[in-house]
């Protein structure tokens, strides 16, 4: 179909691509494009679930008349704004040129996308991360002693999150997500839980996982990520994670468990250079009267 749609175009004066940018709002045709992509989109997956879909928002591009297409998620859930990118780099442009989304925002990135995101984000985070996936029959879990984290812990977990630098959970994160701890003299040493859970979907992706620095190398990380594993496992037989290529502890500790490699990425905290979001909304302007039709096109 896009196929299609893209011959009916005209190309720009120069030998320049025009790009379409349009919302997409039918979770049905948004997840083949996803689906192209599986490892890299599993956070955008995860939100179709019926649940969490309803608080994102995406956008495609689509390169007329022979160009490339892209695809981006902006959603609010969990811990915060999201955003997750996939497809071809200039028509990525195209679409963050108008919708870059919120001024603070988690992001998600191909690695091929990497200038793109420098052009129209301040990343906290410059290094490649590797997501990482198993399913139930490569899981090879730990005994440990983990036991579940709920909101009631919430002051254990914040204690944790504060000497290690990470900012603070909610009590409700606690109780939505899955969250496994490890207790040393009534102390919460060693955490794991999750970045979404969508059993509709049967996608959940492991994170928050860390150990105090003074408790490190006994085991207590494989211990919590094991537990949060072997419960996600129960509902989504799609469990994934993230981690710096250069952290080769936790890359160990992954790999015995079962997770293996399935791509590099970006992800990092982004702040929007745009800050006041004035330059994205004159070029939505001019986009929306570029072909007279109120639709959104960019040349690129």
């Amino acid at each position: 179909m896009i196929k299609d749609r893209a011959k009916a175009g005209e190309q720009a004066p120069g030998g320049k691509v025009r790009y379409r940018v349009e919302p997409l709002a039918d979770p049905q045709a948004i997840r083949p494009i996803l689906e192209r992509q599986p490892a890299h989109a599993a956070y955008a997956l995860a939100h179709l679930e019926p649940r969490l879909f309803p608080r994102s928002y995406w956008w495609r591009a689509v390169g007329l008349p022979a160009g490339g297409e892209a695809l981006v998620m902006h959603a609010r859930t969990g811990l915060g704004p999201s955003l997750v990118a996939l497809g071809e780099a200039q028509a990525l442009e195209a679409i963050l040129r108008l919708h870059p989304g919120p001024l603070y925002t988690f992001a998600t990135f191909q690695v091929e996308h990497g200038a793109v995101a420098q052009r129209h984000f301040s990343l906290s985070r410059r290094g490649v991360s590797l997501r990482m996936s198993l399913s139930r029959e490569s899981f090879r879990p730990v005994d440990g002693t983990a036991r579940r984290l709920r909101g009631r812990d919430l002051a254990d977990v914040n204690a944790l999150q504060s000497s290690e630098g990470f900012g603070f959970h909610s009590a409700a994160a606690l109780d939505d997500g899955v969250y496994y701890g490890v207790y040393e003299s009534d102390r919460l040493v060693a955490m794991a839980g999750t970045h979404v859970v969508a059993p509709e979907v049967g996608v959940a992706i492991v994170g928050n996982v860390m150990t105090h620095r003074r408790y490190r190398r006994r085991g207590y990380g494989a211990d919590a990520t094991s537990a949060v594993t072997a419960a996600l496992l129960d509902t989504c037989p799609f469990v994934l994670l993230t981690v710096e290529e250069t952290n080769e502890s936790a890359l160990r500790i992954y790999s015995r468990l079962g997770y293996r490699v399935e791509c590099s990425l970006i992800e990092s905290g982004a702040r929007r250079k745009d800050a006041f979001g004035l330059a994205s909304l004159l070029r939505r302007w001019r986009a929306r009267g570029r072909d007279g039709t109120g639709r959104e096109v960019v040349v690129r």
